[in-house]
């Protein structure tokens, strides 16, 4: 009788250990297929706005698309021309992408 309980008690510490590794891998697996490319993606356009410099094509995250011809460090924003005469000063967050290519050297 006393190998019969003896047998259960360890099936079931068996059973609580196969499932904190089932559990374990289900959120590795999150970890690589959700946030792991969230993060590269968003490390990219920080790149991306860091080294934007006068003179490129960009589009606002609103779909607002110029030319940058001025850079205010001190508040950390653009300034675009969007068409002959107008000016919005954006920040640098707002940049979604650039247009411009630039030659790497």
């Amino acid at each position: 009788m006393n190998n019969i309980l003896l047998a259960e008690g360890q099936q079931g510490a068996g059973g609580i250990i196969t499932m904190i590794l089932l559990y374990a891998v289900m959120f590795g697996a999150l970890y690589f297929i959700l946030f792991r490319p969230q993060s590269k993606k968003r490390k990219k356009e920080e790149k991306m706005r860091q080294n934007l410099q006068i003179g490129d094509d960009v589009t606002t995250i609103g779909g607002i698309m110029g030319k940058i011809i001025s850079i205010k460090e001190e508040t950390d924003s653009f300034v675009i021309e969007t068409g002959i005469g107008s000016k919005i000063r954006v920040k640098r967050w707002a940049i979604a992408s650039c247009d411009t290519v630039h030659d790497d050297a």
